[in-house]
């Protein structure tokens, strides 16, 4: 058995991307930032959906629309494929822990 939480590194000097699962189907992954925030040149514009929730932290989202969603602990939002979005800011002084399923 597995804990979402445990083995969190210490150094987070780039975002930490986890695969947990990875089918022909469905991905899901843990993704761990601090501080972290999307390139500034560009946006993530994904082939499948990312339904997203925020397990620890804060994170903002914003999108090719110039529409912007706060996320703190327990909130969660569902992308739809090629839709535009970055993650404009996380959390500096604390992780933000993210589970990501991609289908």
């Amino acid at each position: 058995m597995n804990n979402i939480f445990d083995d969190i590194p210490e150094d987070l000097h780039s975002e930490v991307f986890e695969s947990l699962i990875d089918s022909d189907n469905v991905r899901i992954e843990r993704i761990i930032s601090r501080g972290h925030t999307s390139p500034d040149a560009g946006w993530y514009d994904q082939d499948n959906n990312e339904w997203v929730i925020v397990l620890k932290g804060a994170a903002v989202l914003s999108f090719a629309d110039k529409s912007r969603v706060n996320l703190k602990a327990g909130d969660h939002i569902n992308l739809s494929a090629h839709e535009k979005h970055r993650v404009s800011w996380t959390d500096p002084d604390t992780e933000t822990i993210w589970l990501a399923i991609h289908y």
